[in-house]
């Protein structure tokens, strides 16, 4: 036997299953086999080596669908320029600090060999792309950015991307072509700036783009003069401008991508629906209703409603939108955001909302402008808030998203014989407290720090 770890807790990833006390056998890489008896589980095998979990939790390895910046090709939906290599390694090395062993970047538009900053080191978690190379999604964000997007960019095909290692298609629209959090950390700020010489906070950004379009980006929906300029008054800028220009420089800002970004969506859930792969879509208030066109147009397709806790809901609204969704077969997942513990521009207010509405698949980080919230701090908010059992709240970011995504995590995801032993030792009390990480059967963090 390679590797033994004992004497844990054990929960699998099925969503039920714990352990009081078990030990989990590896082999070439492979869990070769699992003894939760009591009796047994401190019993001697020869090992090369143990890995002692006395007081810890032994849970799979985490697999997060849905992040960003963590490789080295054109940036978000958006095509924008590739982050700083050591941005990357950064990013990366949070995600793994944080329980991840399987990530998927959802940029959508790098290509297959664009995930390793040091070809000759590949990074230890297992890093996958998806592709969203359609005319309208690459059409989209050219008109917003496209500055990281060289020709081979520009050419490649979904068809192109899966046969070189892409396993999943989307992101469909995201915050720079549909008006989310991008446009409030980012394009917004960056257009005031240049035009009226001012920096203004992402709070402000979403207040001013909620006064002039509305959470549904609609300029019909927007205030009016009289309100807009109270509204600047409000956020601490009265004698900026008049209140045409802000409008013309939000809605430049916002509005040129987004109806190319929704046709997107079509193309993306066509492609789904033909090659068999999974999808993941930018679920919010602007988008929820091409989205549930499309679920109900492609219902043999695995669409996945991403972050349906997006702030441009209202609680109660993510709820019906997302169960209407889940009626039709979509996968419901939610992102940790900034909303678990660092709250820069959200709170938790609709990811609790959904929890305990109990319609939630799985669970991801997202982006947040490189402020997202670890996984495993929302899975341990669950258990403390008693919203989930700690096999139910694991299984979202374990099982679960192994069985939606099955071309990237198939073999994972679980502790069974013969998946792939991506396992994770973390604080019996608190949960987001990792200590020991092991991808592949090899550890790649030990006692909270990298090896």
């Amino acid at each position: 036997m390679d590797l033994v770890v004992r004497n844990g807790s054990l929960i699998t990833g099925d969503g039920k299953t714990c352990h009081k006390r078990a030990a989990v056998y590896v082999r070439h890489g492979r869990i070769a086999g699992v003894d939760a008896e009591e009796t047994a589980a401190g019993a001697e095998i020869v090992a090369r080596e143990t890995i002692d979990a006395a007081g810890g939790i032994v849970m799979p390895g985490l697999i997060n669908a849905h992040a960003h910046g963590c490789i080295r090709g054109p940036s978000m939906p958006s095509g924008s320029t590739p982050f700083e290599d050591d941005d990357v390694s950064y990013f990366r090395n949070r995600h793994l600090l944080q329980g991840t062993t399987t990530l998927l970047n959802v940029c959508g538009l790098a290509m297959a060999d664009e995930v390793d900053v040091d070809e000759a080191e590949p990074h230890a978690m297992d890093i996958r792309v998806s592709t969203a190379h359609t005319p309208k999604n690459i059409e989209a964000a050219l008109v917003v950015d496209g500055k990281g997007l060289t020709t081979r960019h520009l050419s490649a095909t979904i068809d192109e991307l899966l046969v070189s290692g892409a396993v999943a298609l989307g992101e469909a629209g995201g915050g720079q072509t549909l008006g989310g959090g991008a446009q409030e950390y980012r394009y917004i700020p960056q257009a005031i700036k240049q035009e009226l010489g001012v920096e203004v906070t992402p709070a402000i950004a979403r207040r001013l783009k909620n006064a002039v379009l509305g959470r549904y980006l609609d300029p019909a929906d927007g205030v009016s003069d009289s309100e807009l300029m109270h509204e600047l008054e409000r956020c601490g800028l009265p004698s900026v401008t008049g209140a045409d220009r802000l409008r013309d420089i939000v809605t430049q800002s916002v509005m040129p991508p987004v109806a190319l970004s929704l046709t997107g969506f079509d193309e993306i859930a066509r492609e789904a629906e033909r090659v068999g792969y999974p999808a993941v879509f930018h679920n919010a208030a602007p988008s929820a209703k091409r989205l549930i066109a499309a679920v109900e147009k492609h219902p043999k397709a695995r669409l996945v409603a991403g972050h349906c806790n997006h702030p441009s809901f209202l609680p109660d609204e993510a709820v019906s939108i997302a169960q209407d969704l889940r009626s039709k077969g979509a996968v419901i997942d939610i992102s940790t955001l900034d909303c678990i513990a660092t709250r820069w521009r959200n709170d938790p207010t609709n990811f609790d909302a959904l929890i305990d509405a109990g319609c939630v698949d799985t669970i991801s980080t997202d982006f947040a402008g490189g402020h997202w919230d670890g996984i495993l701090e929302a899975i341990q908010r669950m258990v403390r808030r008693k919203q989930l059992s700690a096999p139910a709240a694991i299984a979202l970011a374990t099982g679960n998203v192994a069985r939606v995504f099955t071309q990237m995590a198939g073999d994972r995801g679980l502790i069974e014989k013969g998946k792939r032993a991506d396992l994770i030792v973390v604080d019996h009390v608190n949960l987001s407290r990792i200590r020991h990480v092991l991808i592949a059967g090899r550890v790649v963090v030990r006692n909270g720090r990298l090896v």
